[in-house]
């Protein structure tokens, strides 16, 4: 259901701020102010996975996390057959959450296509020796890959830079990528998205 809604939105055109691209369709970053059912329900979904991780990483008790605002954009991808989502970061915000509406399994001769490889951006300052080189999660100095699957969500860290790989499957692969920012409400200003 989402797949073919997201998938008609495409005709309403690609966000002009980045190079067309045929194999890679980026959509607006306002999917979250659509009205139109069941994008309500998504983002819902989207955000509460959002809050839950934030909350588990913060020391903010859950009443005062409660209190926090939140604020969060979002735009959805389609990554056809050979297409893959250069390398990004997602500015403005504390959160990135990608949440997997459709894709297909990687075939066994490819199993990084269509991987959302996140880079560990702290190998470039940081001293490396023994002591520190074969760390526990999520403590381990190392880059991540997610393989999506349809109705999974992934929530990491804005800073962290991310990248979606060339998808070798025979059928589209269809993201939502979300940045999302939490307010006190004490702050004088917010950086405009």
């Amino acid at each position: 259901e989402f797949a073919r809604l997201l998938q008609a939105r495409t005709g309403r055109g690609a966000d002009p701020a980045f190079a067309p691209d045929a194999l890679c369709f980026r959509s607006p970053e306002n999917l979250f102010e659509a009205e139109e059912a069941p994008l309500p329900a998504l983002r819902n979904a989207i955000l509460a996975g959002v809050c839950a991780t934030a909350m588990a990483a913060t020391i903010y008790t859950p009443e005062q996390f409660t209190k926090l605002g939140i604020q969060a954009r979002a735009r959805f991808l389609v990554i056809r057959p050979n297409g893959a989502l250069p390398q990004a970061i997602t500015r403005n915000s504390g959160w990135t959450a990608i949440y997997c509406v459709a894709a297909q399994p990687p075939p066994p001769n490819r199993l990084d296509s269509g991987a959302v490889r996140l880079y560990d951006s702290r190998l470039r300052s940081m001293y490396l020796d023994a002591g520190n080189t074969w760390l526990r999660e999520p403590f381990g100095i190392s880059h991540h890959i997610w393989q999506p699957n349809p109705g999974y969500l992934a929530v990491f860290p804005s800073a962290i830079a991310y990248e979606v790989a060339l998808n070798r499957t025979q059928s589209d692969a269809i993201l939502v990528v979300a940045r999302v920012r939490f307010s006190t409400g004490t702050e004088d200003t917010q950086w405009p998205w």
